[in-house]
């Protein structure tokens, strides 16, 4: 019976729903994280009787053929980059992102990693880097005297050092957008890499056209809904049900045929 292997998909199809959700649910606290979507497409039918064929030698057309689905597949876990929260720290090197836009993160590899966490730290040389100690680009390095540190809204970095009235301008952070930002490749630590379906990064300052600005003492939380996420979650879990059902009844209707003598 087709039934079996098509509810059996449906199950599994159900299965990575309720694991995406969970993880989900598992960041909800995570900065600067983007919540995930599972999408699923109806699998190849078996066609019994094919629409638009001739029914009669005279020419009529079948209006309705006859076809049967055979299950559902998965196609895509989609990222859904819109803007989360800004949470109010008071920690002047936790920054936030309000619009489009990534951190330049440099690997230990020396490749390029993109984040939309901004809770950064200094190194034991005073350079700005992330939880991890990666640098974040182009390296500004704050010195140790400084008093106080600001970060604009345009991303220019200054530092008031001790026994100077004007600060310092320490450097200037740049943002990277991509024409397809689901199309990231995640690595874990809230660090995304480039691919051939995100295209190249384009680069350029904080607050010009198509760029987000910053924000510091502030740092972006994640977008995930909680509500949306438990409804989705029973969506999940009663849809994983039904098709147990449809296996059972279907395993009956096997027994019920196997006992006719």
């Amino acid at each position: 019976m087709r039934s079996l292997t098509t509810a059996a998909t449906g199950m599994l199809a159900q299965q990575m729903n309720v694991e995406v959700i969970s993880n989900n649910i598992a960041n909800a606290t995570t900065t600067g994280y983007k919540r995930r979507r599972a999408e699923f497409a109806d699998l190849l039918y078996q066609d019994m009787r094919r629409v638009g064929t001739q029914s009669s030698d005279s020419g009529t057309i079948v209006p309705a053929g006859v076809q049967i689905g055979v299950g559902v597949k998965p196609v895509a876990i989609y990222r859904v980059h819109e803007q989360g929260n800004l949470q109010l720290t008071d920690n002047p090197l936790d920054v936030a992102i309000k619009g489009r836009g990534f951190f330049q993160v440099e690997l230990p590899d020396g490749t390029t990693a993109y984040t939309r966490d901004g809770s950064f730290k200094l190194s034991d040389d005073g350079t700005i880097v992330t939880a991890d100690g990666y640098t974040v680009d182009p390296g500004i390095t704050v010195p140790n005297n400084t008093v106080s540190l600001t970060i604009n809204a345009s991303g220019q970095v200054e530092a008031t050092i001790a026994g100077q009235t004007a600060p310092q301008l320490l450097g200037q952070f740049q943002l990277a957008n991509f024409v397809n930002e689901a199309g990231l490749d995640a690595i874990g630590d809230n660090l995304l890499t480039e691919t051939e379906a995100s295209g190249s990064p384009i680069t350029g300052n904080p607050g010009s056209t198509g760029f987000g600005s910053l924000q510091q003492n502030f740092l972006e939380t994640s977008n995930v809904n909680i509500v949306s996420e438990i409804t989705d979650l029973i969506t999940a879990q009663r849809t994983y049900e039904i098709n147990s059902k449809v296996i059972q009844a279907s395993d009956d209707m096997m027994g019920t045929m196997s006992q006719i003598r």
